[in-house]
């Protein structure tokens, strides 16, 4: 990042992956009120010379009300989510607005610039993540070789598994470029199905309706090798 900031500056990065600044305080509290900056945007603190999320800044944090409705009748959430790109998330493309709004309040948004590895092959897992923005690859190691076993767009998930069993990952997941997720750790689950089970069970369903899918894919895949292979002998 090109810019430079002083001790007494931030800069912000935006959700189309560009840094801003860096700027003062008295700026960077108008980009709040005009809700250009989140509580989930991430800046970079001068004084601390560390990123942070805004809703984390103390000199920030007064300025974050509980949800807002802008004028044009589109929900925020507490995290800063709009719920319209949540509908980019084909799991989450039966939920309705008010169910996504509440629906937000248990997850986190994660910016992954390109090139991020956002799991690694045998780390221990404990969420899953929704791509609104971006791509990304999955790959496993072979012979100190990568091999690619799928790429994976916007309104696509990953690391499902990890939200019941925290197992080890069974591939790395890293950005092609830059994208924005949605994370959803085991414990935030837990919440959302002690709080929301009707947001919970919908989730869930459309989850494993999913995984269905992919299994039945492979499966088909499989069976097609293995009659090649029979008819090849």
């Amino acid at each position: 990042m090109g810019a430079t900031s002083t001790s007494t500056d931030f800069i912000v990065w935006g959700i189309d992956h560009t840094t801003y600044g860096p700027v003062e305080l008295p700026t960077l509290v108008s980009w709040v009120k005009d809700e250009r900056v989140t509580a989930d945007t991430w800046l970079f603190v001068g004084k601390t010379a560390s990123w942070q999320k805004a809703g984390e800044v103390p000199e920030l944090q007064m300025f974050f009300s509980k949800l807002k409705r802008p004028a044009g009748g589109v929900a925020v959430s507490p995290r800063g989510i709009d719920v319209r790109a949540l509908r980019r998330v084909k799991i989450l493309a039966g939920l309705s607005d008010e169910q996504l709004e509440r629906f937000a309040q248990f997850v986190e948004v994660e910016p992954a610039p390109q090139w991020t590895v956002i799991v690694k092959q045998g780390d221990p897992g404990d969420s899953m993540y929704l791509i609104l923005e971006g791509e990304l690859r999955v790959r496993i190691n072979v012979g100190g070789t990568e091999k690619i076993l799928t790429t994976l767009g916007a309104g696509e998930f990953f690391g499902d598994i990890s939200l019941f069993d925290q197992g080890p990952r069974s591939a790395d997941v890293v950005a092609n470029a830059d994208s924005l997720l949605v994370k959803i750790t085991a414990a935030g689950f837990e919440e959302l199905a002690k709080a929301a089970p009707d947001l919970a069970t919908p989730f869930l369903r459309a989850v494993g309706r999913t995984l269905g899918a992919r299994i039945r894919a492979d499966n088909k895949r499989f069976s097609g090798s293995v009659q090649f292979g029979q008819a090849s002998e």
